[in-house]
């Protein structure tokens, strides 16, 4: 499966750092998991997690995107380069899986392991 123009975006909003436009692809009662940190559910929570998030990186990028799916679920694999604030860099391997709701996340569940963006 190509990648969908939705997912395109979605990524684009997160490479972008953009919260707002980020959880705008999300139901109001959606859950968000981000590696083994605890869920977070509804917009708000969604929100202040994933800004205080993106202002603990400089910069975030994704690539090599493969998305693959039926029906209410959506698996997208790819890879993610982070630039910490003292200039380095590290890229890592993610799998996020998504349950929808009439074309929204309902579920979001990122598999990754960022035990290292922070040990320098």
């Amino acid at each position: 499966m190509n990648n969908p123009q939705w997912i395109i975006d979605l990524f684009a909003s997160i490479d972008a750092m953009d919260t707002s436009k980020f959880v705008s692809f999300m139901t109001e009662d959606a859950v968000f998991t981000f590696g083994n940190a605890p869920a977070s559910q509804g917009k708000k929570a969604i929100f202040d997690g994933v800004d205080g998030f993106f202002k603990s990186i400089a910069s975030i990028k994704h690539h090599d995107l493969q998305t693959i799916g039926t029906g209410d679920y959506i698996v997208v694999r790819g890879n993610s380069t982070y630039t910490r604030h003292s200039g380095s860099v590290m890229t890592v391997g993610f799998c996020n899986v998504f349950e929808m709701e009439n074309n929204l996340i309902k579920n979001y569940r990122i598999y990754i392991d960022l035990s290292q963006l922070y040990a320098e």
